[in-house]
């Protein structure tokens, strides 16, 4: 056993009251510490909570905001084969909280500062997405909805990469919204036919 490992036991150098009170204050000075860093720690998540929700929100509240106002007319009935309007809009809804919460998640991991072309891609996809309904079924025009859903998918798919490099978590989340995209873009060449 070497020297260094053995602790001195001895009582002689020190006094036992002084030595257990300092102990005592070393532990009410921990306990303090933990109820700070506690409170630190709570401070953090009802911020990143307040985030989390504004990331989430704010995409469904404008795609709600422009599906209320905008709306769909007749046109979406016009086909037999395709959904009833609640489902697309309830498809595109899902599609964009998933993505509100991907990009929160990149966020988060400090992604957007570390690459600012996966933000361009997200708002890019996100402008795409509300464009596609009005060019769609507004304007009447499938193969204008087709080039801007084209425009969308390609953002996604930039989205994807940027956002999988920075958290698989992400990656996988935009993934689900691909599959979005795989739905609209069948509704959309069913448009485009008829």
């Amino acid at each position: 056993m070497d020297s260094q490992d053995i602790r001195y036991r001895g009582g002689d150098d020190r006094d036992s009251a002084t030595t257990a009170m300092a102990e005592t204050d070393r532990k009410h000075a921990d306990d303090n510490n933990k109820g700070g860093k506690r409170d630190q720690k709570r401070a953090m998540a009802k911020r990143g909570l307040k985030s989390l929700t504004v990331a989430v929100a704010a995409p469904v509240l404008v795609m709600l905001f422009e599906t209320f106002f905008l709306g769909y007319g007749n046109r979406a009935r016009s086909s037999s084969w395709i959904p009833p309007p609640w489902f697309l809009h309830a498809t595109r809804l899902a599609s964009s909280g998933l993505m509100g919460l991907a990009a929160w998640l990149v966020w988060v991991d400090g992604g957007f500062h570390r690459k600012p072309n996966a933000l361009y891609l997200y708002l890019s996809q996100f402008t795409l997405c509300l464009l596609w309904g009005p060019v769609t079924f507004l304007l009447g025009s499938g193969l204008a909805g087709l080039v801007v859903w084209l425009g969308q998918s390609a953002a996604l798919f930039g989205c994807y990469k940027a956002f999988n490099e920075i958290s698989p978590v992400a990656g996988n989340l935009v993934k689900l919204c691909l599959a979005c995209a795989a739905f609209v873009a069948a509704v959309n060449v069913k448009l485009a036919i008829a």
